[in-house]
């Protein structure tokens, strides 16, 4: 017989964890920088004046996001293990009533009672924590919540989205601020989209739809919220 061959797999699973903080991230800063920004320009405001105010939500932004995402994923991780040391007490203090769990699980999955428990056997005599936290509790490398990591991702991905917007405002003359942001943002707003689609496996074009469309619901809402007040105030 001739030798098996190993080949590795690239999951777009292993993606979620950074995936998911990097595009909120980025989509965040797009749409909410960009937003500010038609907003303020559209109530008559001055090129400095927007461009103080599309920075000053550059960084509230970012700061904002990467307390949320570090509090949020602090409390999941807590969450964790607390349940991890839950299951190491009754793995010392009840095993063999923790080893008939995890062979019910594999029953469940399809196992015979005798191969079940043999793999419940095998599998704790290796790393019985590791077996429950797995098979009881779904908790993986993929799926356990890293604080640092999904804040700094987020902290980082909004600050290049957010970039975004404003150096439209840079290039372009106080009068064409509302219409070069809202491209700019929309054309960002799509390619991150695509982009973050295709990293996950998932349909592009739906993805494109969607970011784009509430962005610019978003942009238009606050557009027409700076008239309004601009129109007042004058």
């Amino acid at each position: 017989m001739p030798p098996t061959e190993t080949h590795a797999e690239n999951h777009f699973v292993n993606r979620i964890g950074w995936l998911r903080a990097a595009v909120l991230g980025a989509n965040d800063g797009i749409v909410s920088t960009a937003s500010l920004i038609t907003g303020v320009a559209s109530a008559g405001a001055g090129h400095s004046d927007i461009l103080l105010a599309g920075t000053a939500g550059l960084v509230a932004g970012a700061m904002s996001m990467a307390a949320g995402e570090y509090v949020s994923v602090s409390s999941q991780s807590d969450s964790e293990q607390a349940d991890l040391a839950r299951e190491r007490i009754e793995l010392e203090t009840q095993p063999v009533a923790e080893m008939a769990e995890l062979a019910e699980i594999y029953v469940n999955r399809g196992l015979s009672p005798e191969l079940a428990r043999e793999v419940a056997q095998e599998l704790m005599r290796h790393d019985a924590l590791e077996a429950h936290a797995r098979d009881e509790l779904g908790l993986n490398d993929i799926s356990q919540a890293n604080p640092l990591q999904a804040a700094g991702s987020s902290a980082a991905s909004f600050t290049a989205g957010a970039a975004l917007p404003l150096a439209a405002v840079l290039i372009s003359p106080v009068e064409s601020i509302v219409v070069t942001t809202t491209v700019v943002s929309l054309l960002a707003l799509a390619i991150l989209g695509a982009v973050s689609a295709r990293s996950g496996g998932s349909p592009i074009l739906r993805a494109v739809l969607r970011v784009t469309f509430w962005g610019g619901v978003a942009m238009a809402a606050t557009a027409g919220v700076g008239l309004l007040f601009g129109t007042s105030v004058a």
